[in-house]
């Protein structure tokens, strides 16, 4: 009789394997990421068939096969189902399960990243559905917010407290309105432009990457907090476009892959209205 054990783990992706199976990639706090076969799944009577899809989170028993191990039982326990009920929830939701499905190791534990993708995808989904610009707002700065803990948990999380190069702290100036600092993707963050301008002849200056106001230094430097405060999510929405768009090639970068699931982000805000496509950069 083949050896079973338990798990607990959401759904991050499936596909579609044989007559009516599905590989479905589950992300669990005692394995880490685990691939299994999902049997039956895609009849239309079957009791797996639900519990089989994206961001859906199961009681397992699983039965070890010898190429590719096999759901016995599941029992759902929580389902992110408000994120497939609006695009750009839904898109958000696959732009952090792909970077989940990149940094993820198999036959680890992996407790600590399931739960911080738990509780990002659980405040995407809890946000109303409206079409409003704060809506928008509160949406890519959710994102923003759940890119940059999970680059945190991995150790690489871009520097924005300090300059990269001197390791001074970096205070936005907001009295100043042509107030700057430099921001490079290999150096690992935000640059005070004196700090860079004084670096020894001998040495090639760091190359900047762009240039931050004190506003989107001040949503870089916000990202590091548990929760974002109110004010903050009411920032300018082309703010946080370019704070999202410069975190998604920080982390391509550091990661060494192109997020695909970020193309959906960018359709679905150049869907919306011309005001908010005229924001992106």
């Amino acid at each position: 009789m083949a050896r079973t054990y338990k798990a607990t783990g959401i759904n991050l992706k499936a596909i579609p394997i044989g007559e009516s199976d599905r590989l479905l990639t589950i992300l669990t706090p005692e394995y880490g990421l685990i691939r299994v076969v999902a049997p039956g799944v895609r009849k239309p009577k079957s009791k797996l068939g639900g519990r089989s899809e994206l961001f859906v989170v199961n009681e397992l028993l699983i039965s070890q096969g010898r190429s590719l191990d096999r759901i016995n039982q599941a029992e759902t326990i929580l389902s992110y189902a408000g994120l497939s009920q609006n695009l750009g929830k839904l898109a958000a939701g696959q732009y952090l399960a792909e970077l989940v499905l990149h940094q993820a190791l198999s036959e680890h534990p992996q407790a600590e990243l399931f739960y911080l993708l738990s509780e990002h995808l659980g405040r995407i989904e809890k946000l109303q559905n409206k079409t409003d610009r704060l809506w928008y707002t509160q949406l890519i700065s959710y994102l923003a917010h759940g890119i940059y803990h999970l680059l945190a948990i991995e150790g690489i999380a871009p520097q924005v407290q300090i300059c990269c190069i001197t390791g001074r702290p970096l205070q936005p100036n907001f009295n100043h309105p042509n107030w700057q600092v430099g921001f490079s993707i290999d150096s690992g963050g935000a640059i005070k432009l004196a700090d860079n301008s004084v670096i020894s002849s001998s040495q090639q200056q760091v190359r900047m990457n762009t240039m931050l106001n004190a506003n989107q230094l001040s949503l870089f430097q916000q990202l590091a907090q548990p929760q974002l405060n109110a004010q903050v999510e009411l920032t300018s929405h082309q703010d946080w476009v370019i704070v999202e768009k410069l975190l998604r090639k920080y982390t391509q970068y550091h990661l060494g892959y192109s997020i695909r699931s970020a193309a959906l982000i960018d359709t679905y805000l150049q869907s919306i209205s011309p005001s908010i496509k005229n924001a992106i950069v």
